[in-house]
């Protein structure tokens, strides 16, 4: 029974004194209301002759919005007078066009159309709940609503993360331009590729002298060569509880990877082959730099659905996984926090192992708590013991960093909207100085 059935009711109770007898009259005014509203929930549209199916947006980058369609089918022979509510969890960020206490008509046979928009507040997979539909009477009196009828069809929207930094690309691959242009190889050697064949010209290194070309041809002719460019670079991401501090308004694992996603961009246009590993106690994501043409796309879409652990990231398994997967000499980047407990205990001791194999850098974003804590001037007694714990914090910082370093590790430690463009230039350096 519907509010109107209550008002309806109601509306007889002033004429009660004008009756000869009043119980008898309210019984009938009863009878009648009853008699209206069960003849009108009979000619309401039977909920299994209603379908539901949707249609639209299967993924969206974070802020932006999506359109996910609800199509409601009457096969019924009765006109269908419904309420809809499509139920999404809250995350979705769903403003449905049509407002679910409206009353929306469709004949036999007929479909109503119900777009959502969905605008997403946090990364992953964002299902929908529950489409619920209310079919009501002609006279609107009573209705039909029965859970699981009809039945909801599933639907997911992929919510991928933030980049952000993408702005820094064209700046760094304009970088990324010069160095490979003004990169000057000398002769055979480590890291490098064979070009062309050329004639000798005084000054030369003998040792490129390609002495069987020369014997064809009846002139000396030297291999010249450029630079290696299959070169390989490992994105790892620390997912452990220390990536779920909150950096501003995100997480640090969103820093970290928006970071990654701009080197990423920045390594396949300079012809590396880069391959990424999400863990803490366990694999988390793992994408392979086949086919370059789609790695970044299939780098956001392996990393949308990865959240923080609140556990302590297993850096003995991260070490073992790239010793396994990678034999070659390596650019391994790992993001993470320069937090001393879970760096002290955990990587140093396995570092050794991925320092003699592989060249290693380490990207943390720096805490803007600990610099407001170390710069602002005490203004109550408390605040000087704040200070001097930030300042505690801030010197444990360096000498993890110190001891990152003693093994030859590069350590970038920048602001969250600084860590992505201060990585793509180390990278850039070391290219440069070809130390990759």
């Amino acid at each position: 029974m519907t509010w109107r059935a209550a008002v309806l009711l109601l509306a007889g109770v002033p004429t009660l004194p004008f009756w000869p007898d009043p119980v008898p009259a309210v019984a009938v005014m009863t009878a009648v209301v009853l008699l209206l509203t069960a003849v009108d929930w009979a000619l309401a549209a039977p909920l299994h002759g209603l379908t539901l199916d949707r249609e639209g947006d299967r993924a969206v980058r974070i802020g932006h919005r999506a359109t996910v369609t609800l199509r409601l089918a009457n096969t019924s022979g009765r006109t269908l007078r419904a309420q809809v509510r499509d139920g999404w969890v809250p995350s979705a960020g769903a403003r449905p066009d049509v407002p679910p206490d409206r009353v929306s008509r469709v004949g036999p046979g007929g479909v109503l159309v119900l777009p959502n928009r969905l605008t997403p507040t946090r990364r992953g997979d964002r299902p929908a709940v529950t489409a619920t539909v209310r079919s009501l009477g002609p006279l609107g009196l009573a209705f039909r609503q029965r859970a699981g009828q009809p039945a909801t069809p599933g639907w997911t929207l992929r919510v991928l993360p933030r980049f952000d930094s993408r702005r820094h690309l064209p700046e760094k691959l304009s970088r990324l331009r010069v160095i490979d242009g003004t990169q000057v190889t000398r002769g055979r050697g480590q890291g490098t590729e064979f070009d062309t064949l050329r004639e000798y010209v005084v000054g030369d290194d003998v040792r490129s002298i390609d002495w069987r070309a020369s014997a064809r041809r009846s002139d000396v002719l030297v291999r010249t060569w450029r630079p290696e460019r299959d070169r390989r670079l490992v994105c790892v991401l620390d997912t452990g509880r220390t990536s779920a501090v909150r950096v501003g308004d995100v997480p640090r694992l969103d820093a970290a990877i928006d970071a990654a996603l701009l080197l990423t961009a920045l390594a396949a246009r300079a012809g590396d082959r880069v391959d990424l590993l999400a863990a803490d106690a366990t694999i988390r994501a793992t994408v392979t730099g086949t086919g370059r043409r789609d790695l970044l796309h299939r780098l956001v879409d392996a990393l949308a659905p990865v959240h923080p652990a609140l556990v302590e990231t297993d850096f003995d398994l991260i070490v073992a996984e790239i010793l396994r997967r990678h034999r070659r000499r390596s650019l391994v980047v790992l993001l993470t926090a320069l937090e001393p407990g879970a760096l002290a205990e955990g990587l140093l001791p396995v570092l050794p192992r991925l320092a003699a194999r592989h060249r290693v850098v380490v990207a943390a974003v720096h805490d803007p708590v600990l610099t407001a804590l170390t710069t602002g001037p005490p203004v109550r007694p408390e605040d000087a013991y704040a200070a001097a714990a930030g300042w505690r914090a801030l010197a444990e910082r360096d000498r993890v960093r110190a001891a990152l370093g003693r093994y030859g590790v590069t350590v970038v430690d920048a602001p969250a909207d600084r860590l992505a463009p201060a990585l793509a230039d180390t990278y850039l350096r070391l290219k440069a100085l070809g130390q990759l």
